[in-house]
């Protein structure tokens, strides 16, 4: 092999690198517009300005952009929640708490609202399902952690029921967060917040109270 073909290897792989990120960019696009049912590798190749040819050398198809495209978020965000949902010291403010947690996992979905049309669509790939199921369980035990540590003497039924309730508030909340911009979505924000902060900060008290 030349030197000049041993430095066109790394070249072209830099190249086929940038084309896939600008392809699943692309696609993060589609997907939140349309759907990732209603979206097309047409759709697809167009949002991204280039052939379908091109987009099939990197992709058979739409269910292999979003897996892609999923697997990379999903790494992401297992990265962010481990750090949102670390030991948290029981003397907190439930406010500070509630606070540092929602900011980081709102601030993560905004940056990528294709992540929540991805992961609560009607049509999710099989093994995307698979691994957001197991995301969905680590991050229960994540919450579980934070709120034990707030309520140390709560039976384990207990910790799990209010986990599983400020799972289901956040996404409740998020949605609408998500369907809105600037001051309003932030105002969302806000109430979001508050109706954790009001849900929690009862249980936290006494439980201080009587300790």
């Amino acid at each position: 092999m030349s030197v000049d073909q041993e430095k066109a290897g790394p070249r072209r792989q830099a190249r086929g690198e940038r084309r896939i990120a600008q392809l699943l960019e692309a696609a993060a696009s589609v997907f939140c517009t349309t759907g990732y049912t209603a979206s097309s590798t047409n759709a697809i190749a167009r949002e991204a300005g280039v052939s379908p040819g091109t987009l099939y050398q990197f992709f058979p198809n739409k269910e292999a952009i979003a897996i892609e495209l999923g697997d990379r978020l999903l790494h992401e965000m297992r990265a962010m929640y481990g750090e949102a949902l670390a030991p948290v010291d029981p003397a907190t403010p439930v406010e500070e708490a509630v606070g540092a947690v929602v900011d980081r996992f709102t601030a993560f979905n905004c940056r990528h609202p294709v992540f929540f049309a991805l992961m609560h669509g009607p049509d999710i790939p099989g093994r995307l399902a698979e691994e957001h199921d197991a995301l969905h369980a680590n991050l229960l035990a994540g919450i579980e952690a934070v709120i034990a540590a707030f309520l140390p003497a709560a039976p384990a039924a207990d910790i799990t029921r209010t986990a599983h309730m400020c799972l289901g508030l956040y996404k409740a909340g998020l949605e609408l967060i998500l369907s809105h911009e600037g001051a309003e979505r932030e105002a969302y924000v806000g109430e979001l917040k508050n109706v954790l902060i009001r849900y929690l900060a009862p249980m936290i008290t006494e439980a201080r109270s009587s300790a």
